[in-house]
């Protein structure tokens, strides 16, 4: 049975306030409501992280901080991220999905300016994300939409699995070889600038 106009599902992913359904689309089929809701809300919270990591890169490219590298390695997971949002709208406009405008929240990190903080900033992002796929890869499944629940899975978070690892084993090297979590930074965060194969490696998976 067809949903009901406007009807709008309990679930607690983020889903998009402003969404609703397009019930005239020719080429929908088999998208549940909740489900492109869901979607669109997710591919918002990717922007927003999309947006945060920009900000990062803008910190570290402050005179004051001076880590070149650094500021390009969050530089280039911020253009991933915009890639991927826009990957997942280009995937529901596939499936008969209506667009809508979304506010992106301010990122909020001003006060981040060493590495440390930076990185565990971005892991815990990366591992949110995680968490939202799962439920959104679920919450396809529970919808009988097999469909979104296998794009899902093998293109957001698949790749995401390694980088949180990739990311993790970087903030345990930034901490051994001396960075803090304050601006005093020291010749840690120097020697973490120098890692530039390493963050492309991790940049690249």
């Amino acid at each position: 049975m067809a949903e009901p106009s406007g009807k709008r599902l309990k679930t607690n992913l983020p889903n998009c306030k402003t969404h609703r359904a397009f019930l005239g689309s020719r080429v929908k089929q088999n998208l549940p409501a909740v489900v492109e809701e869901s979607l669109y809300g997710v591919s918002t919270l990717i922007m927003e992280v999309a947006y945060i990591l920009d900000a990062l890169a803008k910190i570290f490219e402050q005179d004051d901080i001076a880590l070149p590298r650094v500021a390009a390695f969050f530089h280039e997971q911020s253009v991933n991220e915009q890639a991927k949002a826009e990957a997942m709208l280009d995937y529901l406009s596939d499936r008969g999905g209506q667009y809508c405008s979304k506010d992106i929240q301010r990122p909020g990190c001003e006060e981040v300016c060493a590495v440390i903080p930076a990185l565990e900033l971005m892991l815990g992002q990366w591992k949110e994300e995680m968490a939202v796929m799962v439920e959104l890869s679920q919450l396809s499944k529970e919808h009988s939409d097999p469909h979104s629940a296998s794009v899902v899975k093998s293109r957001f978070l698949g790749p995401l699995v390694p980088r949180v690892k990739l990311l993790g084993d970087l903030l345990t090297n930034a901490r051994r070889v001396g960075c803090t979590s304050d601006h005093s930074g020291g010749f840690g965060e120097y020697l973490v600038d120098q890692l530039q194969e390493e963050l492309t490696n991790v940049s690249s998976r």
